[in-house]
């Protein structure tokens, strides 16, 4: 299996980076690779942070490269949707299709992948999570070598990822100050103790939810299958259960929300547990739905 650590060069995304991003992209497909043009000047940010832009970029699933030849960038088709709909991403779906991306993608973001979906505790300090990643590591394969540098700086950046950074300096930085990065505002971490520096994993709120969002995930997971196990809903790796921090409480509201809008069928009788999907949707088709739902 392939793992990628720290290829954020220690920057987490920054507000307003993934717009910036995507617009020049669409601009220039060869911003970070142009040998006329430094991409520095034309991005208005350091060596590093382009380094890490352009990690972020692929990450989060808005941009892929050609793997040969020149590393021009292009749209994915949910690059394309979020461009067209919710460049700035002001939207709170377009939040959680971007988390759901990045702790998804296992082969360049595997810390992320790790934590959301192998990593069990609820309750957790920097040193639970370094330990339990190394395990991991080394159990998927035996010859890696990853220093722990880029394990302990992996794990400071999903904290900058998703708590915001006045929540972890009380006092000493401002509310407004817009160095944090937008994938807080989804509240999936918090913190427990500050002084012992233990961190906690949030359930979330339903209500903040858009049935669209959540069936276009459920669907991409299904892989075809017309019935899904709510067990699996709820513990499989990368479904919305894990991804999402859901407990069965929160997992069965948030299924209620997709029922009504008269795209699934929860089925609990009769000793079975699970989903029925009822229509033939794609994970585009439903992103795309979303996005004309707000736009009406």
């Amino acid at each position: 299996m392939k793992m990628k650590f720290r290829a954020h060069d220690t920057f987490f995304i920054r507000k307003g980076w993934l717009s910036k991003g995507m617009k020049y992209v669409y601009k220039k497909p060869n911003v970070f690779v142009d040998k006329n043009e430094n991409p520095m000047d034309v991005l208005g940010i350091g060596a590093n942070m382009v380094k890490a832009l352009r990690y972020w970029l692929q990450a989060v699933g808005l941009t892929e490269e050609k793997k040969s030849g020149q590393r021009t960038q292009k749209f994915t088709d949910l690059g394309n949707s979020i461009y067209t709909h919710d460049r700035y991403i002001e939207e709170l779906g377009t939040l959680h299709l971007l988390h759901y991306k990045l702790a998804t993608n296992k082969e360049n973001a595997t810390a992320w992948y790790f934590f959301f979906n192998e990593f069990f505790m609820s309750e957790f300090t920097k040193e639970d999570f370094v330990r339990s990643l190394e395990n991991f590591v080394l159990i998927n394969d035996e010859n890696a070598s990853v220093a722990l540098r880029s394990l302990n700086d992996d794990f400071l950046c999903i904290i900058n990822t998703y708590l915001s950074r006045y929540k972890v300096h009380i006092g000493k930085i401002s509310p407004e100050n817009n160095i944090d990065c937008p994938f807080g505002e989804l509240g999936l971490i918090d913190i427990l103790n500050k002084e012992k520096k233990i961190y906690k994993k949030s359930i979330l709120i339903v209500k903040d939810f858009d049935p669209w969002i959540i069936l276009a995930i459920i669907v991409e997971q299904s892989k075809g299958k017309k019935e899904i196990n709510l067990n699996d809903l709820l513990t499989a790796p990368c479904n919305i259960g894990r991804i999402f921090n859901l407990d069965s409480i929160s997992l069965l509201d948030l299924l209620h929300k997709v029922e009504r809008i008269g795209e699934i069928k929860i089925i609990r009788t009769a000793g079975l547990d699970i989903i029925r999907i009822n229509k033939n949707r794609t994970f585009q088709e439903c992103i795309e739905i979303y996005y004309k739902n707000i736009e009406k």
